[in-house]
């Protein structure tokens, strides 16, 4: 079981989690054939993959702009839980989860948020927002928006 959660550009909170429960590789790009869909200019379209073996999962970049572990690029590596990887130097950051979920094989969202109250969106217009299942998307701002397919 392997989960992932794209954490917000900046305040680095959870946007959106995918779970994985039997799939021995799971794919993470720009293209829509990868398992995880991520719509940005630093993700190429094959970016990340990460294998299941028997000894656990391992992690292996194909992007054009790197993928990081701590702020070091890296070609190969295995896997740890509550790790955080990042697709390119100032790309998407994605926190893996390995072992039990609540909801097995699916594709899930993180809970919605509290909307703020009048006096807390002027001091941070960012912290609310309504998630489903969809595909995130940045802009040159690092904005996320998405696009709901459900």
């Amino acid at each position: 079981m392997i989960t992932l959660t794209l954490l917000h550009p900046i305040q680095s909170v959870p946007v959106q989690s995918w779970c994985f429960e039997s799939e021995s590789v799971v794919r993470i790009g720009r293209s829509n054939d990868n398992d995880v869909i991520i719509y940005s200019a630093v993700v190429s379209r094959h970016h990340v993959e990460l294998w299941n073996h028997a000894n656990g999962w391992e992690i292996i970049n194909f992007g054009a702009n790197g993928t990081y572990v701590d702020d070091k690029p890296i070609a190969q590596v295995s896997v740890s839980d509550g790790m955080t990887i990042r697709l390119g130097n100032s790309g998407p950051k994605i926190r893996i989860g390995v072992g039990a979920t609540n909801q097995p094989g699916k594709i899930t969202a993180t809970p919605q948020r509290e909307v703020p109250q009048k006096d807390e969106v002027l001091k941070d217009e960012s912290t609310a927002w309504s998630l489903g299942v969809g595909i995130i998307e940045d802009d040159e701002e690092a904005a996320l928006t998405q696009t709901d397919i459900d």
